[in-house]
């Protein structure tokens, strides 16, 4: 998975329940974990507002992303720019 959700982290830093979150921004418990397991396919505007207001953080403080292929053999890096002269040296 290339996004990994962070609710947990929050969740546990402010000593909150999925019970009360849940409560707090409007979704039932079942959606929440769906959400929190990382198991949900989009995340409404308005859902992601309403959890950053309850928990007082940023979206990136909830989502991140995290590169599948780094480090993986045979996967070109693509987080860094390829110049002109890198691409002569490799043969490209």
């Amino acid at each position: 998975m290339a996004i990994v959700v962070r609710i947990d982290v929050e969740l546990a830093k402010r000593k909150m329940s999925v019970g009360e979150f849940a409560e707090r921004i409007g979704l039932t418990p079942a959606n929440v974990a769906v959400l929190k397991n990382g198991r949900a396919k989009a995340v409404r505007f308005t859902t992601l507002e309403a959890m950053c207001r309850v928990l007082g953080c940023q979206p990136g403080d909830l989502l991140e992303w995290v590169d599948d292929d780094a480090g993986v053999p045979g996967v070109p890096d693509t987080s860094a720019p390829v110049d002109a002269a890198t691409k002569q040296a490799e043969g490209q």
